[in-house]
């Protein structure tokens, strides 16, 4: 077991937060010609272990896939997976499913081109299957740091219908749980403005009902 240590933040770390936090947005196309460079990756993970955790316990892992020819089989089984998912939702089997305009489109374009992402990184954890609440901080710290540095992210899952083959692709020991996999690259397209309920639509005031002052 490594040992804890103190890690200054990043010089490449410089966009103010607000920027980065309003600027956020989910991006699913992603650059194949500009890699992602390892710097930039331990910049990018070094934000991630910053997060916090149920008692600094720091449960959370992080598997990076670079092997290009890892990416196509991971890619591969992220568009079964995704299939799978959208099979089990709504009966789609392919593409002619999607309604016209749906906000599935983009996510379907993302299944057929997660084999060609410059970076995937799954988050996991070692120890306590529930220990979600302790990993998905880390995983925040990772989309604004990618953010910050002009890369674009994406949180995605998986699907049951592969998660044994995607484990021994990876050599991933079965004691250890999968959360989530994010997909790293600069993006086709631009960062926010993006839309969003504002606070008041969604938060309460001491009770369910209760209207927040600002509303």
């Amino acid at each position: 077991m490594s040992e804890m240590i103190h890690i200054d933040p990043p010089p490449e770390l410089d966009m103010a937060i607000g920027e980065v936090m309003f600027t956020q947005r989910a991006i699913r196309r992603l650059r194949h010609d500009k890699p992602v460079s390892d710097e930039s990756l331990r910049v990018i993970l070094e934000a991630a272990t910053k997060a916090p955790s149920g008692g600094n316990s720091q449960p959370a892992r992080f598997l990076v896939i670079r092997s290009r020819d890892k990416l196509r089989a991971f890619g591969a089984l992220y568009h079964e997976a995704w299939w799978a998912k959208r099979r089990d939702e709504f009966g789609w089997t392919g593409k002619s499913d999607i309604p016209q305009g749906s906000v599935y489109e983009m996510p379907a374009r993302l299944a057929d081109e997660m084999a060609d992402a410059p970076v995937v990184v799954l988050a996991l954890s070692k120890g306590n299957a529930n220990a979600a609440s302790s990993v998905f901080p880390g995983v925040q710290n990772l989309l604004l740091a990618a953010r910050a540095l002009g890369i674009g992210s994406v949180l995605t899952t998986l699907h049951p219908q592969v998660m044994e083959r995607v484990y021994a692709l990876l050599g991933i020991p079965q004691e250890v749980h999968f959360h989530c996999c994010i997909p790293l690259g600069y993006p086709r397209g631009r960062f926010g403005p993006t839309r969003r309920f504002p606070a008041a639509a969604i938060t309460s005031w001491d009770s369910w009902d209760g209207v927040p002052p600002w509303a």
